[in-house]
């Protein structure tokens, strides 16, 4: 066979076969979700329902509501941030629940006496509280930052930045932070690989600090949260844009590993749903 036509058969070969990958819908996932919208053929991170179950090595976020993410695990552990006592029309019992109480839209003073572990992130008023909370498959535990407290005030570590350790990936969610950490804290916080943010813009501190928080902390995946209407989400979006990838499709549940995790930070935007059965 002559080289050009060895050269044409070779390269047609490679063509077909890559054509023929690109349309397996078993083919492993693509965690290059930055240009997803202009490949249909490519698969995104697992959309999974969160009443399915959860994939080896993996950890699921779902976004209930303003604050409230449900995180669970391959095992069968279910948390629920910033627990309101309301978390759709389910009967799923959460096994840990943390709380802050800056306002009533992050706690709730009755909890379900039948959660195993329900976590304040607060303490005595200006001493804070530490948890370190090991459920083998799950590691809680949390960092005291300063609140605003009534009439403008300052409660001194009045909120926690909550973080679960499971599968291998550090997963923080700030709560109502309304300043920078320290250098203390963030050397406490350590390395988060997925981080939930505030990005009202005011209720919590104002954008620009918030953006210094996200950008020091370095995390991969980084989801919006508190955000209250379009306008604020889309602000702080805008804001974003130049440095970050954005990845906002309608989903609700976000499936991670450590296999899985974006090579830039990311801004993934999960859409609020109440949970139901």
């Amino acid at each position: 066979m002559r080289i050009s036509a060895l050269l044409t058969f070779v390269f047609s070969a490679i063509t077909a076969l890559t054509a023929s990958a690109q349309t397996d819908d078993t083919r492993r996932p693509s965690h290059c979700i930055a240009i997803a919208d202009a490949n249909p053929w490519m698969q995104y991170v697992h959309k999974a329902s969160w009443t399915d179950p959860v994939p080896e090595f993996s950890v699921r976020l779902h976004y209930i509501s303003h604050a409230s993410f449900l995180l669970q695990t391959q095992g069968g552990l279910n948390a629920v941030t910033d627990f309101t006592g309301f978390i759709g029309n389910t009967t799923l019992i959460p096994d840990v629940v943390t709380m802050n109480h800056a306002h009533d839209t992050h706690w709730t003073a009755n909890p379900d006496p039948t959660i195993a572990h329900p976590l304040n992130g607060w303490g005595e008023f200006g001493e804070g509280i530490d948890h370190y909370l090991d459920l083998g498959e799950m590691l809680v535990r949390n960092v005291s930052t300063d609140i605003r407290s009534g009439f403008g005030g300052v409660e001194e570590n009045g909120n926690s930045i909550f973080v679960f350790e499971v599968e291998g990936l550090c997963i923080g969610h700030l709560g109502h932070l309304h300043h920078e950490p320290n250098d203390e804290q963030y050397a406490a916080l350590g390395r988060l690989d997925v981080l939930m943010v505030p990005v009202d813009g005011g209720f919590t501190m104002e954008r620009a600090a918030m953006i210094r928080v996200i950008e020091r902390l370095k995390s991969r995946i980084i989801i919006p949260m508190h955000w209250f209407s379009g306008m604020a989400l889309t602000s702080f979006l805008n804001d974003v844009s130049d440095e970050f990838i954005i990845l906002r499709d309608g989903r609700s549940s976000l499936e991670v590993s450590l296999a899985t995790l974006p090579d830039r930070p990311t801004i993934i935007v999960l859409e609020p749903q109440w949970l139901s059965d």
